[in-house]
């Protein structure tokens, strides 16, 4: 059964491009356009093996999204990776300290970017 990802960004452009890229490689994807809207998926749809979040979003960003998911038990160990055009070192080190995983700066080669969901998820 494919790993199914969650793509968190508040841009259309955005979540469509990384669906597609990861999708390509056999993934199940799940788009959101913010925070609200991905915990609302998340707590919808069983099953979510890994979650790729932008920051700047309205609603609810991706620092208080991710702060949120890891107060629950069931998401503590939920991979996360941080897609973000914040590359600034107090971003990075909030995102981090915050427990996603992997901090990436926009525009990331989408080589790259798979080859962290694949080593993220085993």
């Amino acid at each position: 059964m494919p790993k199914h990802i969650l793509v968190v960004d508040d841009s259309k452009t955005v979540r469509n491009l990384i669906a597609f890229i990861i999708k390509k490689e056999g993934f199940h994807v799940t788009t959101a356009e913010d925070g609200l809207d991905a915990l609302e998926k998340l707590y919808s749809i069983a099953g979510i093996d890994m979650i790729i979040s932008d920051v700047n979003m309205p609603r609810m960003d991706g620092f208080t999204f991710i702060k949120n998911l890891r107060e629950q038990e069931i998401f503590r160990d939920t991979p996360i990776i941080i897609l973000s055009t914040e590359g600034q070192e107090k971003d990075i080190q909030e995102g981090l300290g915050l427990g996603a995983n992997l901090y990436m700066v926009k525009p990331a080669q989408p080589d790259k970017l798979l080859q962290n969901v694949k080593m993220l998820l085993g």
